[in-house]
C-alpha cells in the first residue's frame, strides 16, 4: 500500500506533467494521438498513431504508426487483474514515451483483449483505464477478434474474421452493427479447427496406430523425429509434462507435410479442420445475414493466424474459402497488411471521429 505522502507526490507529479503537456499542446509541440492495443494470452502490443481524418473504406492509406511497444500477457483470466492492469499501463507508457507524446495528448484508446467475452469483462477493463486516463479520453474495449477484423478492413467494422492459430474463433459484424461469434471457447469446448485441435488429433492417431486401434501413418515417424523421441510410448510423457496448447499446436507443420506426402490419416485430419473452420464462418454469416436475403451478397473474410498462412501446397486457408464459397459464392478473403494492434488504433480513430461528428451535428 502507498502512504498518503507517496500518493500526494504522484498526484502532484501527474498534475505537473498534465500542465506541461497542455502548454506544449497549445504551442503546437504535441499532436493529438490515439492508442491501439492487441492483448493476447502470449503478448500485448500497443501502437500510437496521430489523430488524422481517415477513410474507413480502405480508400486511403492509414495514418503512420508513430511508435510500437510489446509487453507480456494482459489476459486477466491468465495472470490476474493486478498483473493485467500493470502490463496495460506499462505498454501504453512505453509507447507514448517512444512516440514523444504524453498521456494528455491521447484522445482515444481502443483495446482488443483476449478474455473479453462478457460485458462484465469489458466494464472491468474500462474501470482500469478510467483510473489511468483523464476523463476526456474516449475509451473502447473489445475482444481481440474485433481488432483482428479491423486490421483487414482498415478500421471498417463489417464482415467476418476467422482466426486460426493455437486456438480458433470466427467473429462478425453486420452493417447495422450487430455482432456474432462462433467457437473461441477452447479445445475442450469444440475448437477442433484450431492448431491445437489439428495437432492433438495427429498425436491421437500416432498412439492409436501404435497400440493397434488405428491405421499406420507417416505421422508417427514425422512427429517422433520433430520431438526427438524414439517411440510412441514416449509421447505420453512428452504430452503431459507440459500440456500447454501452443506447444502442441506447434506440430501442425508435421501434419501438413504428411498430408502433402500422401498420408491419408493426416489428410483426413486437415479436411475435417477445414470443414470445422468453414462452419464457424458460415454460422456467423448466417446469424448476421452478411450476404443479404438472397445469399448472393458479398462480404469480406479476414484471415488471421498461422494455420491459415498460405505457404504450403496443402493450403488450409484456401480450402476454407473454397468450402465457404459453395454456400456464399461472393465471400472474399482478405489477408491483413497490418497487425491487429494497428486495427485497434484504426478502430479508436474511427470511433472517435464518428462520435465527434455526431456531437458536432447535434
Amino acid at each position: 500500500m502507498k502512504n498518503s505522502r507517496q500518493r500526494n507526490g504522484e498526484v502532484e507529479a501527474f498534475e505537473k506533467e498534465e500542465a506541461e503537456a497542455e502548454v506544449a499542446h497549445e504551442n503546437g509541440r504535441v499532436s493529438d494521438v490515439v492508442l491501439g492495443l492487441d492483448g493476447g494470452t502470449t503478448s500485448t502490443v500497443c501502437v500510437c498513431m496521430p489523430l488524422l481524418p481517415f477513410s474507413d473504406h480502405g480508400l486511403a492509406d492509414p495514418p503512420p504508426v508513430l511508435a510500437r511497444a510489446v509487453a507480456g500477457c494482459s489476459n486477466h483470466n491468465s495472470v490476474g487483474e493486478t498483473a493485467s492492469k500493470n502490463t496495460l499501463e506499462q505498454v501504453m507508457a512505453e509507447t507514448l514515451c517512444k512516440s514523444g507524446s504524453t498521456w494528455s495528448a491521447v484522445r482515444a484508446v481502443c483495446l482488443g483483449v483476449s478474455g473479453v467475452n462478457h460485458p462484465r469483462d469489458q466494464e472491468r477493463i474500462l474501470k482500469w483505464l478510467r483510473d489511468i486516463f483523464p476523463s476526456h479520453v474516449k475509451l473502447y474495449v473489445h475482444n481481440d477478434a474485433l481488432a483482428a477484423l479491423a486490421s483487414g478492413t482498415m478500421g471498417k467494422l463489417h464482415g467476418c474474421v476467422l482466426i486460426a492459430g493455437t486456438g480458433c474463433i470466427s467473429y462478425g459484424v453486420s452493417k447495422d452493427g450487430r455482432e456474432a461469434r462462433a467457437a473461441g471457447a477452447g479445445p475442450v469446448l469444440g475448437d477442433w479447427g484450431s492448431g491445437y485441435g489439428i495437432a492433438a488429433q495427429a498425436l491421437t492417431a500416432v498412439v492409436k496406430a501404435h497400440d493397434g486401434r488405428g491405421q499406420q501413418t507417416m505421422l508417427t515417424d514425422s512427429i517422433l523425429k520433430a520431438l526427438g523421441l524414439s517411440s510412441p510410448d514416449e509421447l505420453i510423457g512428452w504430452t503431459y509434462a507440459d500440456p500447454s496448447w501452443a506447444r502442441i499446436a506447434a506440430l501442425v507443420p508435421e501434419v501438413v507435410s504428411c498430408a502433402e506426402g500422401g498420408d491419408q490419416i493426416a489428410n483426413k485430419i486437415l479436411v475435417e479442420a477445414v470443414q470445422e473452420l468453414a462452419v464457424c464462418v458460415k454460422a456467423v454469416a448466417q446469424r448476421l445475414g452478411l450476404c443479404g436475403e438472397d445469399g448472393n451478397g458479398s462480404f469480406p473474410i479476414v484471415m488471421v493466424g498461422g494455420v491459415l498462412e498460405a505457404n504450403k501446397s496443402w493450403d488450409i486457408g484456401k480450402e476454407v474459402i473454397n468450402c465457404i464459397r459453395k454456400q456464399y459464392p461472393e465471400a472474399y478473403p482478405i489477408r491483413p497488411k497490418v497487425e491487429p494492434a494497428v486495427g485497434a488504433a484504426l478502430l479508436a480513430l474511427n470511433f472517435f471521429l464518428k462520435e465527434s461528428e455526431r456531437h458536432h451535428n447535434s
